[in-house]
């Protein structure tokens, strides 16, 4: 990790430590897809990522214009919604951007209070505080739009024991395939429009609180053909880390404008998910069909041992384990990380994945960034869109 870096994160720690917090943030709750079909999307997550059957709303339950299947890996929460009808506002989203993520939503102590906070620093509401109850007490949600259509929910859960949420039922399943080691959500990624993502660092940081800690420009993350710039945003407790993506002038077109042009304006680009063995869930990922962008050329993988340094004697796993199954490693003066990304989980080029596994390392797989992207533009060629 670079000096600049280094003091970019210990000024994070600064700033927050002994102020009062006044949108304090426990975790994700939970992420809310608009899909096409989620009967279908829900099979697949669990075929091919390990996901649970926890819950489900639906007609069966008294809800009328959508269904909603809840999945469960460890801590996290997918919720896949579809519409049922022709008029919601649900299939407006999904024949505008395809199926993607809709909801980002943050556990908190008091929901009304984190409305009361973010509007009055100048967030557009989209849902007023509201109480939601059943026999297993009550939940209060409010939540505000953040860039494009996606919007964060705050949920305070403190008075419910129920399954999900007031309105969902228990969904038992007799399909329950074995998970495969994910643990957590990591980091969301939002890519924004040109010359975009300035002002949504600073939104961040007057609505909600957050602090820009880690910035990538345009000569940081290229290739011959591509660029783009990045800006990481996090909350005080560091729970929270949203990237955020724009595009960068090259000589052809990046990654950034391809998932634009298909999303139709910006959202969640990819969810970053933590595994304490990336190795095997990989392995299991790839055997359930799961794609994986190709991995990079033989020299990478035998230039670890100068990229890492010391932190080789910490590192447990074969490097050539590593270039089988294309996942990438980078270090910084904390640790290591390991990562790999998945294809686009969807027909339009939009959504993807990225498991990662961090031994100490803090950062985003910088080191990464030139094979990663030069792969990435491998697929866009594929496409045509390049």
């Amino acid at each position: 990790m670079s000096k600049e870096v280094k003091s970019v994160e210990y000024g994070l720690e600064k700033i927050f430590e002994g102020a009062q917090d006044f949108l304090p943030l426990m975790g994700t709750d939970y992420v809310e897809f608009y899909v096409g079909n989620a009967k279908q999307a829900a099979h697949y997550y669990k075929t091919a990522f390990g996901y649970q059957s926890l819950a489900y709303a639906g007609l069966e339950t008294g809800v009328r214009d959508r269904a909603s299947y809840v999945l469960k890996q460890d801590k996290i929460r997918l919720v896949l919604t579809t519409p049922l009808n022709a008029d919601s506002p649900i299939n407006e989203h999904i024949v505008k951007h395809g199926d993607g993520v809709k909801v980002v939503a943050l556990w908190v102590e008091d929901a009304t209070k984190s409305f009361e906070e973010t509007t009055k620093r100048g967030a557009r509401p989209f849902m007023e505080p509201t109480v939601e109850k059943d026999e297993f007490g009550e939940v209060v949600r409010s939540g505000i739009y953040t860039y494009g259509e996606t919007v964060h929910i705050f949920v305070e859960r403190k008075n419910y024991n129920g399954v999900f949420l007031p309105g969902y039922k228990e969904w038992k399943s007799d399909y329950n395939p074995e998970p495969v080691g994910l643990k957590y959500i990591d980091h969301m990624v939002g890519n924004v429009g040109w010359n975009e993502m300035n002002t949504w660092v600073k939104w961040y940081e007057d609505v909600m609180g957050f602090v820009n800690f880690l910035s990538f420009d345009d000569k940081q993350i290229h290739t011959e053909y591509s660029a783009l710039m990045s800006k990481v945003m996090s909350n005080g407790n560091g729970r929270i880390k949203f990237p955020i993506n724009e595009p960068a002038e090259g000589a052809k077109r990046s990654q950034i404008e391809e998932y634009l042009d298909f999303y139709n304006g910006p959202g969640v680009q990819h969810i970053a998910i933590a595994t304490d063995d990336i190795i095997s869930t990989v392995s299991q990922l790839k055997a359930r069909g799961v794609e994986f962008l190709s991995a990079p050329p033989k020299a990478y993988y035998e230039a670890i041992p100068e990229r890492l340094g010391d932190h080789m004697a910490m590192m447990k796993e074969d490097i050539s384990e590593l270039e089988k199954l294309a996942i990438m490693i980078d270090a910084d003066e904390e640790g290591y990380l390991l990562q790999i990304f998945t294809k686009p989980v969807e027909d339009r080029p939009t959504l993807f994945y990225e498991i990662i596994q961090r031994m100490g390392a803090r950062g985003f797989g910088a080191g990464n960034f030139k094979a990663l992207f030069e792969s990435i533009e491998r697929e866009q060629e594929l496409r045509g869109t390049l």
